[in-house]
C-alpha cells in the first residue's frame, strides 16, 4: 500500500528539524523559511519571504561564488560548505551550508533548497583552544566603538605601546588579546599581568624575573613575565597602580627594552610589545606625583579609550544576547532571551560594573531561569522596579521598550543627517521597517507617503 503524504504537512515537518532550511525561487526569492532559521538568523518569515536570499544573508559568497545559484545552474548538490552570514542585528554568524536544486518529477526548475547549521558554538571552542580572539567578540552598534574598530588592524600591525583606558569591566583585556591576535605576534605568548593584584614587595619580580640567592627563599632561577613574553605581547593591567621604584624601570624598559634580573647584572634585551591598561585618570596622578610624568608620555603613543556600558546603552541588548548564546552552548538550557519587562529593567540600569556585571548578570539568570525566557524575577534586586505593579506596567507600555526604541531611532536619524538608509543600516533593520517605525512614533511620514513623494522628480534626493 502506498501512502501519498499531505502536502501541507511539509512545512511541518521543516520545523522540527535543527538545521535551518529555506527554498528559492529560479530567480533567488525567498518561498519558505523554518523556525531554526528563524532562530539563527533573527529574521522572521515574514521578514523575508520573497526577498532575494542574497539581500537578507550578505554572506562572504553572495557577490562571487553563491552555492546555492550554482546548484540552480549546474543541477548539482553541494555539502557543507563553510561560509559567513550577517543576522538581523548585524552580527556576522559562522555556518555550513548544503545546497541543492528543486527540481519537478517532469524535470521543471522549481529553484533551490538550502539547508545550514550554526557553527559558533564551534568556532566559539575553537578559539578557547587556541586561546584566540576576534574583533568580532567585541560586539557594538556604538558609533564611538565603532571608531575604535575602524583603527584597530592598524593598531594591531603596528609595534607601538598602547594604553587602553576605560572604566573597570569595559572590555580592556579583551581588547588586549584582540590586537595580539590580529598582529604579526599572534604565534607568540599573550601574557598579562595585573598591576593592582600582586604585591609590591614582589611585583619587580614578577615582572623582571630573579637569580638564584637574590632574596630569601630564591633557591632557583625564575624567569619573569617579560621573559614569558618574548616575541609576544605583555600586558600590563591596572597600570595605575604601579608602585613608584617599579615605575622607574619599567620606564627604563620602554626606552631600551633591556632589563635586569633581580639579583643579576647581566643585561637581557627583550623582544616584546607592551599593551597597559588602567581605569585611573593617570594625568591627574601625574599632577599629584603619584605617577611619573616621564612614564606616562612613554605610555601615552596611543590611547584607545573605551566608554562606559552606561555610554552605549544600546549594546546592552546585543551583548545580553552574545552572552545568552554562550551561556546557552555551555549549560544546554534552551533559553531564548529575555522577556521584555527584563530588557526595558537592564536598559534602565546604569551598570556600574559594566560588561562584566551584565556578564554575570546573564550567568545568574541561567541558573535561576527554567523556562524559555528570562524575566524579571530572575534579575537581580538591584534591577527590580520600586513602583506598585499598577505604575510598573503603565511604565513599562509608555516608558518601557517602546520610548527606548523612539529613542534610539531619532539618535540614529540624527547622528546620519536624516538620512533613513545609514539610520536603518546603523539601527540593523530593514530600511522600510524604519520607515513605518517612524511613521507609529510620529517621527516622519507614512510608508505610503514617503513612496508618493519618492515618485515625484526632486532637486536633491536625501539618499
Amino acid at each position: 500500500m502506498n501512502l501519498v503524504l499531505d502536502d501541507r504537512y511539509f512545512p511541518l515537518l521543516l520545523d522540527v528539524v535543527d538545521e535551518g532550511v529555506f527554498t528559492v525561487d529560479p530567480s533567488g526569492h525567498i518561498t519558505s523559511f523554518n523556525r531554526a532559521a528563524e532562530a539563527i538568523t533573527g529574521y522572521k518569515k515574514e521578514d523575508v519571504l520573497g526577498k532575494e536570499c542574497s539581500h537578507v544573508f550578505r554572506s562572504d559568497l553572495c557577490d562571487t561564488q553563491c552555492p546555492l545559484r550554482s546548484s540552480i545552474t549546474s543541477g548539482k548538490n553541494i555539502r557543507n560548505r563553510e561560509v559567513r552570514i550577517h543576522a538581523k542585528d548585524g552580527r556576522q554568524i559562522p555556518i555550513a551550508i548544503s545546497t541543492s536544486p528543486l527540481v519537478s518529477e517532469g524535470g521543471k526548475l522549481l529553484g533551490g533548497v538550502e539547508v545550514f547549521r550554526d557553527l559558533c558554538h564551534v568556532v566559539d571552542l575553537q578559539r578557547k583552544l587556541d586561546g584566540q580572539y576576534q574583533f568580532e567578540d567585541i560586539v557594538s552598534r556604538n558609533p564611538k566603538m565603532h571608531e575604535i574598530f575602524k583603527i584597530l588592524p592598524l593598531v594591531a600591525e603596528s609595534d607601538s605601546t598602547i594604553l587602553i583606558t576605560g572604566p573597570s569591566g569595559s572590555g580592556k583585556e579583551l581588547l588586549a588579546k584582540a590586537i595580539h591576535h590580529h598582529g604579526p605576534r599572534r604565534r607568540r605568548p599573550f601574557v598579562a599581568v595585573n598591576c593592582a593584584a600582586i604585591p609590591e614587595t614582589l611585583l619587580e619580580s614578577e615582572l623582571f624575573g630573579y637569580r638564584k640567592g637574590a632574596f630569601t627563599d630564591a633557591r632557583r632561577d625564575r624567569l619573569g613575565r617579560i621573559a614569558q613574553a618574548e616575541g609576544g605581547t605583555l600586558f600590563l593591567d591596572e597600570i595605575g597602580d604601579l608602585p613608584g621604584a617599579v615605575q622607574i624601570k619599567l620606564l627604563r624598559f620602554l626606552q631600551e627594552r633591556t632589563y635586569e634580573a633581580l639579583g643579576s647584572n647581566t643585561t637581557v634585551h627583550a623582544n616584546v610589545r607592551v599593551i597597559t591598561a588602567t581605569h585611573r585618570d593617570l594625568e591627574a596622578k601625574v599632577a599629584e606625583g603619584a605617577f611619573r610624568k616621564d612614564l606616562f608620555y612613554r605610555l601615552n603613543v596611543l590611547v584607545i579609550a573605551l566608554p562606559a556600558l552606561r555610554d552605549r546603552s544600546e549594546d546592552v541588548p546585543l551583548l545580553a544576547r552574545h552572552f545568552v548564546q554562550r551561556f546557552r552552548q555551555a549549560t544546554g538550557k534552551a533559553i531564548e532571551g529575555f522577556s521584555e519587562e527584563a530588557m526595558a529593567a537592564m536598559l534602565r540600569h546604569d551598570f556600574p560594573g559594566n560588561i562584566r556585571e551584565l556578564e554575570n548578570l546573564v550567568e545568574r539568570a541561567f541558573i535561576l531561569s527554567d523556562g524559555p525566557l528570562i524575566g524579571l524575577q530572575h534579575l537581580p534586586e538591584r534591577l527590580q522596579p520600586k513602583a506598585n505593579p499598577a505604575s510598573q506596567n503603565a511604565a513599562t507600555s509608555n516608558g518601557g521598550l517602546t520610548q527606548i526604541e523612539k529613542e534610539a531611532i531619532s539618535e540614529a536619524l540624527a547622528r546620519h543627517d536624516g538620512n533613513r538608509t545609514r539610520a536603518a543600516k546603523e539601527l540593523g533593520i530593514h530600511r522600510t521597517t524604519l520607515l513605518r517605525k517612524m511613521h507609529s512614533y510620529g517621527l516622519g511620514q507614512s510608508p505610503e507617503a514617503e513612496k508618493s513623494a519618492a515618485k515625484k522628480p526632486k532637486a536633491h534626493s536625501p539618499w
